[in-house]
């Protein structure tokens, strides 16, 4: 098997025995039919479709070398600035598709899996752990072109530096059992964006204070195994509307808690347990921030591209670009999206290759890009708001167009240089972006895509190479110690 079209997507989710609750109820049927799954499944469809479109063939896939049989390009191990290139080409048509709205786009987890993969050498040798496993996985996905959601977030009872779980039953999801079959988790874990909507779920553990060894671990499996549960949110779906709701109905990515109720997890699915050393070393010296951050950086570019557009046509639509003050706030998306661009542009030009071979982009340039969009999203959000003005609330619904005022709507909610209809088309798209439940999602989701912005900018200060500018002033002022 290859890379798959939407159709077979769709018919595998829906084939999976996966036990999903929603709104107090066990989701029953086809999952792809659901009021709260079914736009975000076929915008998805639709993007394994463009694997298929023959003018993106080589900019999509890419033959495996041991058979010729061709797979996602999302798939491919960098060994060149030029593969990295290509990456990007790659990762740039999928968020196109979506207008970097869909944070958790194939690719992107197809990605982690590929990190994973190009990085198992770290675990050759050591304690309790499994590297084959990890390529392993990384060859069945490449192959069947799995889906993946992952979870890594433990439910926040308590978020102190200090706290250490002492409940009877576990709370955080951690290995109960070890058997000759494998381990058993029991617990839950958070945020599984699409959990329930994929093939597979990808588990492995945050390097944090105080870790337990029990949850020192990290694995793949099915999203129908047996005792896995999840929990959604309420959906964020205004309604099927393209035109009330043209982001949510079509975007909107449900957030699920995973509940573990002792799931046997496979010994060949296992990547490593009860060794904290190695949960540390394999997140924070892997190649998953080089390789994740790339994509979500190049995702983010995109949707800067999609609100720049936005925000030019909102001035256009009501004639407000003569004002000095709007001209700076546009200003200062300009000054994001191009600030953002040539972060990404500097990450590629300064790759290097890694001990094993693989080609990674510079990790400093993307960790800077990451710390900055999780400040200036919520700023271009509200610069949207500012521009709209009251019009973000003054807005018809399709079917007041279609009824017996249509005559005083025509007159009276007109752009400068748009129809009533087409006005109102933009500023609903301006509300479902900034101001909806599905926006605010948004808002939300890009301050923390990477983790506490507070933590990744100390991540960022301890990692960065500050030992030269240190060494200027010392020998500037002539110090002597």
């Amino acid at each position: 098997m290859s890379v798959i079209n939407g159709k077979e997507f769709i018919n595998r989710i829906d084939r999976l025995n996966t036990e999903i609750w929603f709104d107090g109820q066990k989701v029953q049927g086809k999952i792809s039919e659901h009021p709260a799954f079914k736009g975000i499944i076929q915008s998805k469809a639709a993007l394994y479709e463009l694997q298929h479109n023959p003018n993106l063939k080589d900019e999509m896939t890419f033959p495996l070398p041991e058979t010729g049989e061709r797979i996602g390009l999302s798939y491919l191990q960098p060994k060149t600035k030029e593969d990295l290139k290509k990456r990007r080409k790659m990762i740039e048509h999928w968020a196109r598709a979506t207008y970097g709205l869909m944070g958790r786009s194939p690719d992107y987890m197809n990605t982690a899996v590929m990190s994973f993969a190009a990085s198992s050498s770290m675990l050759k040798d050591r304690d309790k752990c499994f590297p084959e496993n990890i390529v392993s996985l990384y060859r069945m996905a490449r192959e069947n072109d799995l889906s993946f959601t992952h979870t890594f977030v433990t439910p926040q009872v308590n978020r102190s530096q200090s706290y250490f779980e002492r409940s009877d039953e576990p709370i955080a999801a951690k290995v109960i059992d070890r058997n000759e079959d494998g381990i058993v988790i029991k617990g839950a874990r958070l945020l599984a964006t699409q959990g329930g909507l994929t093939d597979e779920v990808l588990v492995f553990s945050a390097p944090r204070f105080f870790m337990d060894q029990n949850e020192a671990y990290a694995f793949s499996i099915p999203s129908d195994k047996k005792g896995l549960k999840f929990i959604c949110r309420d959906t964020f779906v205004g309604g099927e509307s393209h035109f009330d709701h043209p982001l949510s109905s079509r975007f909107e990515e449900m957030d699920t808690i995973i509940v573990f109720d002792e799931v046997l997890v496979p010994w060949n699915r296992v990547f490593f347990y009860d060794n904290v050393d190695a949960a540390t070393d394999f997140i924070t010296k892997s190649a998953f921030d080089h390789f994740a951050l790339h994509q979500v950086v190049t995702r983010q570019i995109v949707k800067t591209e999609f609100i720049m557009g936005l925000a030019e046509l909102l001035v256009e639509t009501i004639n407000v670009g003569e004002y000095q003050h709007i001209q700076e706030k546009m200003s200062e998306v300009i000054i994001g999206l191009e600030t953002m661009k040539a972060l990404l542009e500097k990450a590629e030009n300064d790759a290097t290759v890694d001990k094993w071979g693989f080609m990674r982009p510079s990790v400093v340039p993307l960790q800077v890009a990451s710390n900055l969009f999780s400040k200036v999203y919520p700023r271009f959000c509200e610069i949207i708001q500012l521009i709209g003005a009251s019009g973000m609330v003054t807005l018809p619904t399709e079917k007041s167009f279609q009824s017996a005022i249509r005559a005083d709507l025509d007159m009276y909610i007109q752009g400068a240089n748009k129809s009533a209809e087409d006005r109102v088309k933009i500023f609903r798209l301006a509300w479902d972006l900034t101001m909806s439940p599905f926006g605010t999602r948004q808002i939300q989701y890009e301050r923390y895509f990477f983790g506490d912005p507070i933590r990744l900018s100390s991540r960022l200060y301890h990692s960065y190479p500050k030992e030269e500018y240190l060494k200027m002033i010392n020998q500037f002022l002539n110090l002597k110690d």
